[in-house]
């Protein structure tokens, strides 16, 4: 039986776009299957007193300079998003949604919106640049966004946010293989040591 890496994530963030370049190569060669976790970031802040690195200017200041050394290591594109922070309530809702109810539309807007947040980045916040950026990945912009305001999906996104605060998560992106906790995309040297275990 194959080992599985739950990965906790949410699109506002760049190390979670980070890990979501390298994580699907890791469990490949691993044999690994992936639990993909859609959780509001802001409300695992919220539970947890946490905030954004950005919110410390020496910290953020620092951290941009990182990414950037990340993204060259990995061989991927990184652009710090200039509409930075966005509420990605809605997006998380939506791919809630589409896990429930549509998974085939899943990794295709999973996609979109980590290129559209940190490649060519977009201010995801503005509801008709959204549904440009869901139409332009092929998809039914109405359909999704009527997902976003589903109560079972509201509460659903709820449910794995508050799961994630239980089982110790307090930012993006975290990852547990065998009930351990990795936190940061810096740390999946060590999910592919235990995933290769």
């Amino acid at each position: 039986m194959s080992k599985t890496v739950e990965f906790f994530f949410d699109f506002g963030s760049p190390t979670t776009y980070l890990a979501w370049t390298q994580l699907p190569q890791i469990a490949a060669e691993t044999g690994a299957q992936i639990v993909w976790r859609p959780m509001l970031l802001g409300g695992v802040f919220k539970a947890t007193g946490n905030a954004s690195p950005v919110t410390v200017p020496a910290k953020g200041q620092w951290m941009l300079g990182d990414l950037g050394l990340w993204a060259r290591r990995y061989g991927v594109p990184l652009k710090f998003n200039p509409h930075f922070p966005i509420n990605t309530l809605t997006l998380m809702r939506i791919v809630t949604g589409l896990q429930m109810r549509r998974p085939a539309d899943f990794q295709p807007f999973v996609a979109a919106m980590f290129k559209a947040m940190w490649v060519a980045p977009r201010n995801l916040g503005d509801a008709a640049v959204l549904a440009a950026t869901i139409a332009e990945a092929g998809l039914d912009a109405e359909a999704l966004l009527a997902l976003a305001a589903d109560p079972e999906v509201k509460a659903a996104l709820v449910a794995t946010t508050d799961d994630a605060v239980a089982q110790g998560v307090f930012g993006a992106p975290s990852f547990f293989v065998g009930g351990k906790l990795y936190f940061g995309q810096d740390r999946l040297d060590f999910v592919r040591d235990a995933l290769a275990a």
